[in-house]
C-alpha cells in the first residue's frame, strides 16, 4: 500500500497565485455586502405581510397597499444586490430613504393608526435605514480600495 496523502502546502509559491489571487478578486468584487443581501431581502419580504401579520388589513387599506409595494420594492432591491452588485450597490442610499419613508408615511398614509402599526412600521423603518446604511458603507470602501 502507498501512501496517498499530500502534505499541506504553502501556494505563494505556486506559478499562477498571482493570476489565481486576481481571478478571485474579479470575482468576488463588491461582495463584502454579501451578509447584508439577505437581511435586507428579509426585512422587504416581512414589510410586505405586516399587514396580514398585523391584521391591519381592513383599519388601514392604504398602508396595507403602501407596505405590500414598499417590502416588494426592498426585496427586489436586495435581489439586485445579489444578482448585480457592482450595479446596484449605487442604489444602497435609496435604502435608507426608503427605510425613512417607512417611518414617515405611518402617518401620512394611513389613518390614525394604532400603537402597534406605529411602532411596526417605526422598527421595519429602522432596520431598512440601518441596513442600508451598512450596504452604503460597504459599497464605498469596496469602491475606495
Amino acid at each position: 500500500m502507498s501512501n496517498v496523502s499530500h502534505a499541506r502546502s504553502d501556494l505563494s509559491g505556486h506559478p499562477d497565485a498571482s493570476e489565481m489571487r486576481a481571478r478571485y478578486d474579479r470575482v468576488m468584487g463588491g461582495r463584502d455586502v454579501a451578509l447584508v443581501d439577505a437581511p435586507v431581502f428579509l426585512v422587504g419580504l416581512y414589510c410586505a405581510v405586516s399587514p396580514w401579520v398585523l391584521h391591519f388589513t381592513a383599519s388601514q387599506p392604504a398602508l396595507v397597499t403602501h407596505n405590500l409595494v414598499m417590502g416588494i420594492a426592498i426585496a427586489v432591491l436586495a435581489l439586485g444586490f445579489t444578482a448585480m452588485p457592482e450595479r446596484m450597490y449605487g442604489l444602497s442610499w435609496a435604502i435608507c430613504a426608503m427605510g425613512a419613508w417607512i417611518i414617515v408615511s405611518t402617518w401620512v398614509v394611513g389613518s390614525s393608526p394604532d400603537a402597534g402599526i406605529v411602532i411596526n412600521n417605526i422598527i421595519v423603518g429602522g432596520l431598512t435605514v440601518l441596513l442600508g446604511m451598512v450596504c452604503a458603507g460597504a459599497a464605498a470602501r469596496t469602491r475606495s480600495a
